[in-house]
C-alpha cells in the first residue's frame, strides 16, 4: 500500500466499486455490512458522494445508486471506449464462426475482469457475468494478457504471487506460470483447460493498441467436448480476430 494512501478515499472507491450490474442500487446497512465499515461511516460516505452527484439517493427508498456524474467519467476514458467500438464486429464474427461464448477481458492488477461479452446460442454454454473478476492466473483472458506485458510489469506482478487453486488443473505456482507464459508469448495464443472450472475449457489472444501494449483479451470459452474437438481452429480464429481489433486500435505490429 502507498505511504500516501488516505483511508477515506480508499472508502469512498470501495463504495463506488460495490455498484455493479448485478447490484446497482445498495441501502446503507447492506452496504456497510457488505464492506465491513461502520454504518455511520458508509452513510457520511454515501452522503458526500450524492452531493458531489457521483451517487443518486432515492427519496422514497432512501438506497442509493450511480449519478449522471459516473457517466461523464466515462466518456472520458478513450481507450476504453475505442475498445468497445472495436471489439463488436469481431466478437459476433467469432461467435457466429464458433457457436461459442465470446468475451473480452482486461487486467486489474492480478485479476481479469470480463467488459464485453456475447453468449453462445447452445444450449450448453458457459454463462460469465459483465464485471466478474478472475485471478488472472487461471484464465486464457489473464494469461494471454500477462504473456505479452512488458518484461518488468510482468515480473513486477508474478513477483510473491500466492496463486490460489480452483481445480486439480490450476496453475498453483510462480515457476510454472512463468513457463507457460513464455509458451504463450511463442505461440501467440493462451488457454485455460479447466483451471477455473471443471468442464469448462477457453482460448484467448491479446489485444494490442498503437504501443504495441497489451491491453485486454479476445477469449472463446466452451464445454471441453465442443472446445477440444475444434481446439487449433478456434485457437486460429481466436489470433486472427484479436490481430483485427488490435489493428483497429492503431497496431501496427506483426502476427507476434
Amino acid at each position: 500500500m502507498s505511504k500516501n494512501r488516505l483511508s477515506s478515499v480508499a472508502n469512498a472507491a470501495r463504495v463506488l466499486k460495490s455498484f455493479s450490474s448485478t447490484h446497482p442500487i445498495w441501502g446503507v446497512a447492506d452496504l456497510a455490512k457488505h464492506l465491513d465499515i461502520s454504518t455511520s461511516t458508509t452513510h457520511r460516505l454515501l452522503s458526500t458522494l450524492a452531493d458531489e452527484a457521483v451517487l443518486e439517493q432515492d427519496q422514497e427508498t432512501g438506497r442509493y445508486r450511480l449519478g449522471l456524474s459516473v457517466f461523464d467519467m466515462a466518456a472520458a476514458m478513450p481507450k476504453q471506449r475505442s475498445l468497445h467500438e472495436a471489439v463488436l464486429v469481431s466478437m459476433t464474427e467469432l461467435r457466429s464462426r464458433t457457436g461459442e461464448t465470446v468475451q473480452v477481458g482486461v487486467l486489474d492488477g492480478r485479476e481479469v475482469v470480463y467488459v464485453e461479452r456475447l453468449d453462445s446460442p447452445n444450449t450448453l454454454r458457459v454463462f460469465t457475468e459483465l464485471g466478474r473478476r478472475v485471478s488472472a492466473h487461471r484464465t486464457s483472458s489473464g494469461k494471454a494478457i500477462l504473456a505479452f506485458l512488458p518484461r518488468s510489469q510482468r515480473e513486477r506482478l508474478l513477483s510473491g504471487w500466492e496463486l490460489d487453486a480452483k481445480t486439480p488443473h490450476t496453475i498453483t505456482t510462480v515457476a510454472e506460470l512463468s513457463d507457460e507464459l513464455m509458451t504463450i508469448k511463442k505461440q501467440g495464443f493462451s488457454e485455460n483447460r479447466q483451471e477455473s472450472e471443471m468442464g469448462v475449457v477457453s482460448v484467448a489472444a491479446p489485444i494490442r493498441d498503437s504501443s504495441g501494449a497489451a491491453v485486454a483479451s479476445l477469449s472463446l470459452a466452451g464445454p471441453v467436448e465442443r472446445m477440444d474437438e475444434n481446439r487449433r481452429t478456434y485457437a486460429d480464429a481466436v489470433m486472427t480476430l484479436a490481430r483485427t481489433v488490435s489493428t483497429q486500435m492503431g497496431w501496427q505490429g506483426s502476427a507476434r
